[in-house]
C-alpha cells in the first residue's frame, strides 16, 4: 500500500503543532519534502501572516527550554543560526543577563553540589561551566560564592 502524500501546508502544520521554529529550521525541514513547482518561502509567507509562525514565540521558546541547563551564550548563539534578527538578540541577551549567575549557580549545584578540593577539581568545575555557555563573570561569581561560603 503506498503511502500518503502530504502536502507541504499539512507538513509544516504537523512540525508547527509539535513545538515552536524559526523560519530558517522550518524552510530547510520542508525544503526536503519540497516538489517542482512548490514555492516554500510563499508558505513561509503564508504562515507568518497568520500568526502560525513566530520569531518572537520561537525565541521565547527556546530561551524557555534552555535556560535552565545553558548560560547565555550557548542560548545566544543557538538563537543566531537560526538567524533570529540582531535587534531581538539585545533584547533577549537584556533579559537573560539578569539571572545569570543564579542559574550558574543551580548548574553548578546539580553537577557538582560540593567544594573543589583542590585548584584542578576547580579548573574541572569552571571549565564546566564555560562549555555550558556561561559568561566568564557568572563563574567568577558562583565560584567566589563558594569560596565565601566556605569561611
Amino acid at each position: 500500500m503506498p503511502a500518503l502524500k502530504i502536502s507541504l501546508r499539512a507538513r509544516a502544520l504537523r512540525y508547527l503543532s509539535m513545538r515552536e521554529h524559526s523560519r530558517l529550521e522550518l524552510g530547510r525541514k520542508l525544503a526536503r519534502h519540497a516538489h517542482e513547482g512548490d514555492d516554500v518561502d510563499a508558505l513561509l509567507d503564508s504562515l507568518e501572516a497568520a500568526k502560525l509562525l513566530s520569531q518572537s514565540r520561537f525565541s521565547e521558546s527556546l530561551v524557555h527550554r534552555r535556560a535552565t541547563r545553558f548560560g547565555n551564550n550557548r542560548i545566544l548563539s543557538e538563537l543566531q543560526s537560526h538567524g533570529i534578527d540582531p535587534d531581538s538578540l539585545t533584547e533577549i541577551k537584556a533579559n537573560l543577563s539578569s539571572d545569570e549567575v543564579a542559574r550558574a549557580r543551580e548548574v553548578w549545584q546539580k553537577k557538582f553540589g560540593r567544594l573543589p578540593v583542590d585548584a584542578a577539581e576547580r579548573a574541572k568545575q569552571m571549565r564546566f561551566l564555560q562549555q555550558r555557555g556561561f559568561s566568564h563573570r557568572a563563574i567568577q561569581a558562583v565560584m567566589r560564592n563558594l569560596d565565601q561560603s566556605d569561611d
